[in-house]
């Protein structure tokens, strides 16, 4: 049996952070995950344009990348699609970034309400 602490030993709850991180997230309405690349490619026509000096690569061609269930799955959107979805991928991207610096300051935060040095 683990002796009970006296509540003046008790470290004061700390205020979470990120409740700006809370009011952002309520007002995004769309965010998709994974990356959205702009690719130009070469065919394997060997007397194709894309072979000349210089070479006159076919494209644009817009990938989608994604991991779902562990596996990568990419799909081809067309440059309207990739347009009109784009506002989507910086949603997520932004997202992403906002919950990196929500975890770094809510790690910070327990460890200054933690530390063994703290006096109470």
């Amino acid at each position: 049996m683990t002796p009970r602490r006296s509540a003046e030993a008790e470290p004061p709850t700390p205020e979470p952070p990120g409740s700006g991180f809370v009011a952002e997230l309520a007002e995004t309405r769309s965010a998709l995950p994974g990356t959205l690349a702009r690719r130009f490619m070469r065919c394997g026509k060997k007397n194709c344009r894309c072979k000349a000096d210089p070479p006159a690569l076919h494209g644009p061609y817009f990938r989608w990348t994604q991991t779902v269930a562990g596996k990568t799955v990419t799909r081809t959107l067309t440059p309207d699609q990739a347009a009109r979805y784009q506002p989507w991928f910086d949603n997520a991207r932004h997202l992403r970034e906002q919950f990196g610096d929500l975890k770094t300051r809510s790690l910070q935060a327990f460890d200054d309400a933690e530390r063994p040095d703290r006096k109470s």
